[in-house]
């Protein structure tokens, strides 16, 4: 039975805001369903799938960004799995990806500082810990036929981030919360505060500038998003409408000008705040807006009694003459730790033609 609501019974922060029916609005080009598992009219678990339809044909990829939301540490987990990949089959799907909301393994920003050097990554270095349900199950669904997206054979990488940054909120007060950032982050924090850097909470009005310094950081950084002022617009609008607050904008400015932009995201339950999207202008990088407005952020994360603050993406490497390792450096500096997810992970539905329907999907994304 499709359902609006999500399950409340979840862990603190694991419903990620793209399991949200509200996500379903900010996409385009797939078809939306909401589903939930129910037990005696209760609902005990859910689900947003996003169906991509194979051109000219009445088949569809079924996709479970960070999801399902259900209970993952049963021994069964078919009793969950089976329900959900019977519907797929009724709509039509031949494969399904999903990614499992939780933690495999963890660093601490000390480990990875200590482990920089040349040609390293991430994944060379001993984690400090290892969460044991997400290594079970790991093989659980390895058991049941599943593969893990971007292993050798397995196909194209995650869509959604596997190495993420997180700070964590829970038991600490602010004054913890400054002395875990490093001496150069708090150096930088103090000096946009003497330059006279004023942060704020924006609304809509500013994701015109938000989005024109996106492009600046796309082209000073070396990536390229490709998403448009309306897709922006398009999110803060969907992800406000039932719960207004859900996504913020923030902005930095100095004598007037707007020099960063950075998009705050909460969870269903309030437990998991994301730092999303970052933008900051070429110029007058010296009053430092993008630490100024983090503490903000962090700040006003803890103050809502989020438990953690997810600052999303981090590439893997750990060499320091690798351009990316920027982008490493600054989140380590909070003082958090990097989490490696368990990742998405692939299963072709049962029959012939559905197999040969995801061989040739993989095959495809492959020369991509």
């Amino acid at each position: 039975m499709a359902e609006r609501r999500l399950w409340t019974g979840a862990a603190p922060g694991q419903v990620s805001f793209l399991q949200t029916p509200a996500w379903a609005a900010v996409k385009r080009g797939w078809r939306a369903e909401s589903l939930g598992w129910l037990v005696d009219g209760r609902l005990v678990g859910a689900a947003l799938v996003l169906y991509r339809q194979v051109p000219r044909l009445r088949r569809w990829f079924a996709y479970l960004p960070e999801g399902p939301v259900i209970d993952w540490s049963v021994p069964d987990l078919d009793q969950w799995l089976g329900p959900l990949l019977d519907r797929l089959r009724e709509a039509g799907a031949f494969a399904v990806r999903m990614g499992p909301p939780l933690a495999y393994r963890r660093w601490s920003a000390r480990t990875l500082k200590d482990a920089a050097g040349p040609g390293r990554r991430v994944g060379d270095v001993l984690p400090d810990r290892v969460e044991p349900l997400g290594a079970v199950v790991a093989d659980r669904l390895r058991e049941a036929g599943w593969t893990r997206c971007g292993e050798e054979g397995a196909g194209a990488a995650d869509a959604q981030p596997r190495l993420v940054f997180e700070v964590p909120l829970a038991g600490r007060d602010r004054d913890g919360l400054w002395t875990g950032l490093s001496q150069e982050w708090r150096r930088n924090v103090k000096k946009a505060a003497k330059a006279g850097v004023r942060t704020e909470v924006a609304g809509p009005e500013d994701l015109p500038g938000f989005h024109e310094l996106l492009g600046v950081t796309e082209r000073r950084d070396g990536f390229r998003l490709g998403r448009s002022l309306e897709y922006y617009q398009r999110q803060y609008a969907a992800l406000n409408l039932d719960e207004p607050g859900t996504m913020r904008l923030y902005t930095a400015r100095h004598g007037g000008e707007l020099l960063a932009a950075h998009t705050l995201l909460r969870s269903p339950d309030g437990a998991r705040v994301w730092y999303l999207t970052g933008a900051s202008a070429d110029h007058r990088r010296d009053v430092r807006p993008s630490n100024g407005l983090q503490w903000r952020m962090l700040c006003d994360a803890h103050a809502m009694g989020a438990s953690v603050y997810d600052m999303r993406g981090i590439p893997d490497t750990l060499d320091p003459a690798d351009r990316p390792f920027g982008l490493v450096r600054w989140k380590l500096g909070t003082g958090g730790e990097a989490v490696e997810m368990l990742g998405e992970w692939e299963l072709p539905l049962q029959g012939a033609v559905n197999r040969t329907l995801h061989r040739a999907m993989k095959s495809y994304l492959d020369k991509r």
